[in-house]
């Protein structure tokens, strides 16, 4: 069974930076292409990063770009998003997400295995 875990939210002031990271279990890390994923209350998850199972290819969503960065550590079964210059439309709950595949993939559907997610709030 595959499990992800999520840490490393918290509260930071707007211009601030946090580390998030989501450790996989149950399988082999480097099979999967992982994902980072956010929802505010009262709004529906939306896409942030994905990542390629080899690490070499990452995209972003528009409202992120520049600011957030991707990577993974496939010796540690971990993926990381780091997060710069965060606003406090960044506040949400941010979940990594895993599939099996070649490619990068940006909707939820298509991703099958889902942390529990980490709070993050950014204050102005």
């Amino acid at each position: 069974q595959v499990q992800l875990e999520e840490s490393g939210g918290g509260l930071v002031q707007a211009g601030g930076s946090l580390r998030l990271s989501c450790t996989v279990s149950g399988r082999t890390f480097s099979s999967y292409v992982m994902g980072w994923f956010r929802q505010a209350p009262g709004k529906e998850r939306e896409f942030v990063a994905a990542i390629r199972r080899s690490g070499s290819t990452t995209t972003y969503a528009d409202s992120v770009k520049g600011r957030f960065t991707i990577s993974r550590d496939n010796a540690k079964n971990t993926v990381y998003l780091q997060m710069n210059s965060l606003k406090p439309e960044d506040t949400a709950v941010y979940f990594c997400a895993a599939r099996d595949g070649s490619g990068l993939y940006r909707v939820r559907v298509e991703y099958d295995y889902w942390g529990q997610g980490t709070q993050v709030t950014v204050s102005s």
